[in-house]
């Protein structure tokens, strides 16, 4: 069995100093003082190439923070995606805003740039594109839409640690860069937690208000929300982000042996373009019966995941939004197809070609499950054609 993932096999490779660097964070008699957490906020700032970082208590906490610090609020309007983790668009919703959904890039599979002006009114305050399974966003034509239109960027990295666009870190391009350090993402604490970066110090300072409580002339700025990363959870990411470039090279190195053991079958999978980094946090293949070659993958005892089933705007809990099938198109299809792979930093090295192995053997007796000719490919797109 190869499980989709192994989060104790990443303890063991640094459990003895995770355990100290607990021990430490529960002795030190002066954690009010954030002593780790302010040495991590240093770290992963400088990691990011950015000014600023502030660590919180999940990635969902800091989406919200960047969007209170860009003055998002009832009456305004969010562009993003729906092809992502649901909590961006929980938190856009928490601060009384309504999310309007663009759809993805049919190659990309993040946020399409040419569709975001038409759902520009006059009520848009920010754009929150997502960098999907550790590729960015095409930021360059975002951010210049966005500073046509007086718009905040917030780029939701919670998938992108390390991640480059054209030289420039996941996180530093946006006005904001919000992450998660949930256990499963490449950088993972032992429990919920998250920051947001940034390079401009005045949102910066907006953040630090909305979470020390902060007092000027006597009156409060902002409502105070008590979001803060815990002490623990920050040193263990103290340990982990001394790791995460060798991690980080070692889901690439899984990535490329992937995609030449499936070079030779016509399946729509991951191929950055060279301007990009991608740190793959997932791996994912598209597939066109994929609930079939997710059983006969399950019978092989290869672990499989799917990222995401049900696209945002057809969930049940978001049926107010009036969003009907058939208006995000590629990102309807993409729920349908996505199966992603194991990938790891702690894979054994015979591992992927196990996987990729089994993957052919799915292919060889279903071919049916398989398309060679994507229709909404025809179109070369600015980034390059992903095989």
């Amino acid at each position: 069995m190869i499980p989709f993932l192994d989060l104790k096999a990443q303890t063991r490779t640094v459990g003895s100093q995770i355990d100290a660097a607990i021990a430490r964070a529960i002795r030190d008699e002066r954690s009010t003082w954030r002593r780790e957490a302010r040495a991590f906020e240093k770290r992963f700032a400088d990691y990011c190439n950015v000014a600023c970082c502030s660590a919180v208590n999940s990635g969902a906490s800091a989406l919200r923070l960047a969007l209170l610090a860009a003055g998002v609020g009832p009456g305004n309007e969010v562009i993003t995606v729906s092809m992502n983790f649901v909590a961006a668009t929980a938190a856009i919703i928490s601060c009384g805003a309504t999310p309007v959904f663009v759809d993805v890039d049919p190659v990309t599979w993040t946020m399409n740039p040419a569709l975001i002006e038409a759902a520009i009114t006059n009520k848009t305050r920010a754009i929150l594109p997502a960098h999907l399974h550790g590729l960015m966003a095409d930021m360059d034509p975002i951010m210049s839409i966005a500073r046509r239109h007086g718009l905040f960027v917030i780029e939701d990295a919670a998938q992108a640690h390390g991640a480059v666009y054209k030289s420039r870190r996941a996180g530093s391009i946006g006005d904001f860069g919000c992450f998660s350090f949930y256990p499963d993402k490449n950088l993972g604490a032992h429990g919920e937690a998250g920051a947001v970066v940034t390079d401009q110090p005045e949102l910066a300072r907006r953040v630090s208000l909305l979470l020390d409580r902060t007092q000027e002339d006597r009156s409060h700025v902002f409502a105070r929300c008590d979001d803060r990363i815990d002490e623990v959870q920050a040193a263990v990411l103290n340990v982990k982000i001394e790791h995460i470039e060798a991690w980080t090279e070692a889901r690439r190195s899984i990535a490329a042996q992937y995609d030449r053991e499936l070079s030779s079958l016509a399946l729509a999978r991951p191929r950055p373009p060279s301007h990009n980094r991608h740190v793959y946090h997932i791996y994912a293949l598209r597939l066109l019966d994929r609930d079939q070659a997710l059983a006969m993958l399950g019978r092989a005892g290869i672990g499989v995941g799917i990222h995401y089933p049900v696209p945002i705007h057809l969930q049940p809990s978001y049926v107010e939004l009036g969003y009907r099938v058939g208006d995000l198109p590629v990102s309807e299809r993409l729920a349908r197809e996505f199966l992603s792979l194991p990938i790891y930093p702690e894979l054994l090295p015979e591992q992927p070609g196990i996987v990729a192995a089994e993957v052919r053997k799915v292919a060889t007796q279903e071919t049916r499950l398989f398309q060679s000719n994507w229709a909404f490919q025809d179109k070369m797109p600015r980034y390059g054609r992903l095989a």
